[in-house]
């Protein structure tokens, strides 16, 4: 039974299972193995277990270092972190939305959309940031065939957005929120991966607009009636960190043996099983779990499965993290609710998003006390469709580069003074790189995975960005493969 424990007789009756990676998605994996009753071993090249779901302490607050939010789109994470027994920490961001920062100035984001694309062009808050004209414009995808951005195999966002509502509609409220979530111009992306079920929406509904609104009806949330933007989203007291710990200490109580600091260098098809060789020595198992990003999933496997090595995908962009700790009481107004999006062709700024945690979760506002705030900008956004390298600035630039955005994002003037403490987080990878046609090539590589005997490659390069995706693709994956194995496991 699923949250139920093992019981089965000695390690040796029971089929092994090697789990490659350690963060959400393998450990994941290696908890759904665990209560099939396989005996578990996960191996993390690092010395920390999470990934992108990390911690760290900044003016004596330990905070999200990646991932601080869940999508409420499905209740996969709710029912994870339900059945490691956090249901009483799962919390809705505070009242207040999100705005975007647009060439002309600040908005605040629209309602009830889905990749910033609004369920109804006449929205107050829509008209205002797209004038008369952009909202007439976006009103014609009611008119037009469903066939309009549906009719290709694959599609790019920007395609889809533009052919439906138009140019502004994709400049000023999609081109933000993709590039804060994704990283990524969304003339690179997959609608299908990045948005699944939209296009289908498009078909069944008849509009872009009925999709999203279909969609966003669908989700739900932890808040009835009119969502505002920024808040489909849901959080955990004490931060998304704590889920890590809480599947940690999950594994440990089920005997599943956590071997960190061990990184896998190879990877063999045996007669019984699969080898994998790692700093500390062999393994043999059973049954074979990938969890890496794309390119280091394929590295590692092409040479058991060739077919793979044409299949590997583009890397995810580097992103860095400013995160500040400042005095500043000017700031308890929370004057750009619980953060900002920035559109791309805004000039004088080098940020894609900045979130005032403090803002946006009221358990954190707590701990940190009257006047002292927590500030988060993002940077790092994959442009150009030929993979051009991505800008790295040290540490030093990148905290007067934050200092400048978050003084003009928030209009409130925040200086080397007010700062308390500060870090920078880097993740090379950690957002996957959904190109156009990467759907089918996700499609391709489990097709050829699912060829070899006891072996499952997940992750978010082929689940989607977010935790929401990667969480209910984990263990369906797990689910499908433990109950066709031959073994009976």
């Amino acid at each position: 039974m699923r949250g139920g424990h093992a019981t089965p007789a000695t390690p040796q009756q029971r089929p092994a299972a090697v789990v490659v990676g350690g963060g959400v998605s393998g450990l994941i994996a290696a908890r759904e193995l665990a209560l099939a009753g396989l005996a578990v071993t996960i191996l993390e090249a690092r010395d920390t277990w999470g990934g992108c779901v990390g911690s760290h302490v900044v003016a004596g607050l330990r905070l999200d270092s990646g991932a601080e939010s869940f999508a409420t789109r499905s209740t996969a994470v709710a029912d994870l972190a339900r059945e490691l027994g956090l249901a009483d920490r799962i919390v809705a961001p505070r009242p207040g939305g999100a705005w975007v920062q647009l060439p002309n100035g600040p908005k605040e984001l629209p309602k009830t959309g889905v990749l910033g694309i609004p369920a109804n062009p006449w929205d107050p808050e829509v008209r205002r940031t797209l004038g008369l004209a952009g909202a007439i414009r976006a009103s014609m995808d009611r008119w037009l065939p469903a066939s309009v951005g549906t009719s290709s195999t694959v599609t790019s966002v920007s395609s889809l957005v533009r052919s439906r509502m138009g140019k502004r509609v994709l400049e000023r409220l999609v081109s933000p929120v993709v590039g804060g979530v994704h990283s990524a111009d969304p003339a690179l992306l997959d609608v299908d991966m990045v948005a699944p079920g939209l296009r289908t929406g498009l078909r069944k509904h008849g509009s872009l607009a009925s999709a999203v609104a279909a969609q966003r009806k669908a989700s739900g949330g932890l808040t009835s009636g009119p969502a505002k933007a920024g808040s489909a989203v849901a959080g955990l007291k004490g931060g998304m960190h704590t889920l890590v710990s809480a599947l940690v200490a999950d594994l440990r109580e089920r005997g599943v043996e956590l071997k960190a600091g061990q990184r896998a260098d190879a990877v063999v098809k045996t007669a019984g099983g699969w080898r994998v060789t790692a700093a500390g020595g062999t393994y043999d198992a059973d049954r074979l779990v990938v969890a890496l990003d794309g390119p280091a999933a394929v590295g590692l496997l092409e040479s058991s499965l060739p077919e793979l090595s044409g299949l590997r995908p583009a890397p995810g962009p580097l992103v860095s993290l400013v995160t500040m700790v400042v005095d500043l009481p000017e700031l308890d107004g929370r004057p750009r609710g619980t953060g900002i999006l920035v559109a791309p062709q805004t000039p004088g700024i080098t940020a894609k998003a900045l979130t005032h945690a403090t803002a946006k979760w009221g358990w954190l506002s707590d701990e940190a006390g009257p006047g002292t705030h927590v500030l988060r900008l993002s940077y790092g956004r994959r442009e150009e469709a030929g993979g051009g390298a991505d800008l790295v600035l040290d540490d030093e630039s990148l905290l007067s580069a934050a200092l400048d955005d978050a003084s003009t994002l928030l209009s409130v003037r925040v200086s080397r003074t007010d700062i308390v403490d500060w870090d920078v987080v880097r993740w090379a990878g950690a957002l996957p790189f959904a190109a156009v046609g990467h759907k089918q090539r996700v499609g391709q590589v489990r097709a050829v995975c699912a060829s070899a005997a006891g072996l499952t490659v997940v992750g978010g390069w082929l689940a989607g960005n977010g935790l929401a995706a990667v969480v209910a693709d984990t263990r369906s994956q797990l689910a499908a493969d433990i109950a066709g194995d031959p073994s009976g496991v």
